[in-house]
């Protein structure tokens, strides 16, 4: 039998394309070469490029995904799409993949836009019964009334882009005079930002994959951020504690695994995905959810695999395997 042919596509159009870099050679080494031919494609703004194991580039092209070399054109039997943020994360790859008809790993362009977006998600889970904080929503331009804001959130809040990663462009804000230079950064990121009423609670990140044909909950993290909160510094520099499983009693602990396969099941997710919640008097309140987390060895799903017993090859397998047999 030939072994099929998979591209770890990486990069993207957002600051989090270092990441991605890191996420998509994490995936290159830990895919089973006795089972598949593995290539790194990456993705930026300026260009879509092959790289061999020489580092050479050669151009992809746009109209079949496809790249020639030596005169000898290669089509991807499955891409593994682990690019965070724009256009992998948002939908944008997603429908041209399936415009041309090529296979991809994780979930359809639909849950990828619906899930980039905090407003909608938060929206659509609320009619499951999972909470999440109070909240304003604005659009660049539009009269921002801090005293309005203030009196319905109160202080602190949390000031951030709606579509976003890696926490870039979130401000907590302590005092109402800081509000307006807080939205000012988030609209550096973004046109439209949430602010939202502060959750006194702790912060857990809650990793669901399906996985051999069921929704199982990866692991419970709970976050320690030696910061304010858990920004990028905390998330990629280091300034964090992260305890894999979190510190929280078994009925807390059962109330987080069903909430999180709940809204992963809700939104018709397929492939990796990493929720945010903040427990408050043992209730999960949801923040959001990733579907291209973090996949660097620091990241915290592949910890999170670690603890629950799943080698990284499996999981990643799994989502090759997942992404062949799809539509078939």
């Amino acid at each position: 039998m030939s072994k099929k042919s998979v591209a770890v596509v990486m990069g993207g159009y957002s600051d989090e394309y270092i990441v991605s870099l890191k996420s998509g050679q994490l995936i290159y080494d830990s895919l089973d070469r006795n089972l598949y031919d593995v290539y790194k494609v990456v993705i930026l703004r300026d260009e879509w490029y092959f790289l061999d194991e020489n580092n050479r580039k050669f151009q992809i092209n746009k109209g079949d995904f496809s790249v020639t070399i030596d005169n000898k054109s290669l089509k991807f039997d499955v891409c593994f799409n682990i690019i965070h943020g724009s256009p992998g994360e948002n939908g944008i790859l997603q429908a041209y993949w399936d415009a041309i008809g090529q296979k991809y790993t994780g979930c359809d362009f639909y849950q990828s836009a619906l899930t980039f977006n905090k407003k909608d998600t938060l929206a659509v889970l609320s009619k499951y019964g999972i909470p999440s904080a109070k909240s304003v929503y604005l659009r660049k331009g539009e009269e921002i009334n801090a005293d309005e804001i203030v009196e319905n959130l109160g202080l602190p809040v949390f000031v951030k882009p709606n579509q976003s990663g890696s926490s870039l462009g979130i401000s907590k804000v302590k005092e109402k005079s800081e509000l307006i230079a807080a939205t000012e950064i988030a609209f550096k990121e973004d046109d439209e930002i949430l602010i939202e009423s502060f959750l006194n609670g702790m912060e857990v990140s809650v990793g669901v994959i399906d996985y051999q044909g069921e929704t199982i909950v990866l692991g419970i993290t709970e976050i320690v951020p030696n910061n304010e909160f858990f920004d990028y510094e905390a998330k990629y520099e280091g300034a964090s504690e992260e305890i894999t499983p979190a510190r929280i009693d078994d009925e807390t602990r059962i109330r987080v695994e069903e909430i999180a396969k709940r809204a992963y099941n809700s939104l018709g997710m397929s492939g990796f995905s990493r929720s945010e919640f903040i427990l408050m008097d043992g209730v999960p309140y949801m923040l959001e959810m990733n579907t291209n987390p973090g996949f660097s060895p620091a990241s915290i799903l592949p910890q999170q695999a670690n603890v629950y017993g799943i080698a990284i090859s499996d999981l990643c397998g799994n989502e090759v395997e997942k992404a062949l047999n799809k539509n078939k």
